[in-house]
């Protein structure tokens, strides 16, 4: 009997450690399962406003928008300035005198893919006989002028055109029968800045829930790339119920950022539900250009801005205050709710990349619409441009980020 006992009690060990061992693998390979979607999360969460972008071997988890910039003489810039035919004098950094040419070198260089290489005539091809407009303030006719400038020199002088007709600006290349546009709407919605030359007034009004008239321009295109940040920077604006024909019929009231600004994109948000054909156009939100105004921001002395500056900021990560993180998110939650909706409005994040450029401003080199008084030549840095971008430069990126996303389509 006793040598049953020391016989069986090895078996009863040998089954508990048998057992043990199993929960022991179970449990392993719960926990590696955990770690494995929690890093998936984590990555989907990252990658979250670059919606599977694969075009020319990109991965789909490639974050375009998180990378560094390179200094590349070799490739970069992907035009000349002077060689341009439709460059705008107020972009135009080299022609007004500036010497240091470094900021048409630097190429963004995501962390886990390469950007696609702009090529004029592949875009050209994908816009045959459709129309891309740009809608938005200045910074948009910025980005606009450089895609003109990126598929300039692609098309014989006699096969392209410039047209303007008020808040419409149209550049056709005959060849392809395609157009790419600017139109000047820089609230999105109606306003008494509406006017594409006389937009400057004491005291901003704005219609929230009027767009028709902008809107009956740009609905029908192929392929719509909206931006407004640029004129909200401020406290709060007033808010017109009623007409700008009658407006001593109307009803004012002052309301506050980032509420107004919420108000105007449920407006524009609205009107592309109904109003657009979701088989035909393509739709696009360019995100905060950031201005660097305040030198110190980035370690500079304090008291100065972008004025001759000449390199990018190096630090990885850095964030200033030319862009507001509480509008961005009222951005987001506005394309957010047209995508639960059935509606895709991709987002182009640039904030993030063109917040490292201080140095690609056009400070004071660049055509002055108003005489510069004696006070400003001897304070260079108080007539100084840190809000748009010399050309060659950053906003011929977001074109190439744009590029990248059209192609796939």
């Amino acid at each position: 009997m006793a040598k049953q006992q020391q016989v069986m009690v090895p078996a009863a060990w040998g089954i508990r450690s048998s057992f043990h061992s199993l929960v022991a693998l179970l449990i392993a390979i719960l926990v590696v399962a955990a770690i494995y979607l929690t890093q998936t999360n984590e990555q989907v969460f990252e990658y979250g406003t670059s919606d599977k972008i694969s075009p020319r071997g990109l991965t789909s988890r490639c974050n375009l928008f998180s990378g560094k910039w390179v200094y590349d003489n070799k490739s970069y810039p992907l035009y000349k300035e002077r060689e341009c035919t439709f460059m705008s004098d107020q972009l135009a950094c080299e022609k007004f005198g500036r010497k240091d040419l470094d900021y048409q070198f630097w190429r963004w260089q995501p962390h886990q893919c390469d950007l696609p290489r702009f090529n004029a005539t592949a875009l050209l091809e994908r816009l045959r006989d459709k129309r891309l407009v740009f809608v938005g303030d200045s910074l948009n006719r910025n980005q606009w002028v450089s895609m003109v400038c990126l598929v300039d020199s692609a098309i014989p002088p006699h096969f392209k055109s410039m047209h303007n007709n008020g808040s419409m600006n149209i550049f056709k290349a005959a060849e392809y029968n395609a157009t790419i546009e600017f139109y000047w709407s820089p609230l999105l919605v109606e306003s008494n800045t509406d006017d594409p030359v006389n937009h400057r007034v004491p005291d901003r009004i704005v219609r929230v829930q009027a767009i028709k008239k902008h809107a009956r321009h740009w609905t029908d295109a192929d392929f719509l790339i909206f931006n407004t940040y640029l004129w909200w920077r401020r406290r709060q604006m007033k808010v017109l119920w009623g007409n700008f024909e009658s407006p001593e019929d109307g009803i004012y009231k002052a309301v506050k950022l980032p509420r107004v600004y919420e108000m105007a994109l449920q407006t524009w948000a609205q009107w592309l539900e109904v109003h657009v054909n979701r088989n035909k156009t393509q739709l696009f939100f360019m995100s905060m250009s950031p201005t660097h105004q305040k030198a110190d921001k980035w370690g500079g002395i304090r008291g100065e801005n972008c004025y001759s500056e000449t390199e990018p900021v190096i630090k990885e990560g850095y964030v200033g205050d030319g862009a507001s993180p509480r509008m961005m998110r009222v951005v987001e939650s506005v394309l957010g709710e047209l995508k639960t909706r059935g509606l895709n409005v991709q987002m182009i994040n640039i904030t993030q990349l063109s917040d490292y450029r201080k140095e690609g401003h056009p400070s004071i080199y660049r055509k002055h619409w108003e005489t510069i008084t004696e006070e400003q030549l001897s304070n260079p840095k108080n007539y100084s441009d840190c809000i748009h971008w010399c050309l060659p430069g950053v906003p011929d990126v977001w074109n190439e980020l744009l590029y990248s996303y059209i192609l796939q389509l």
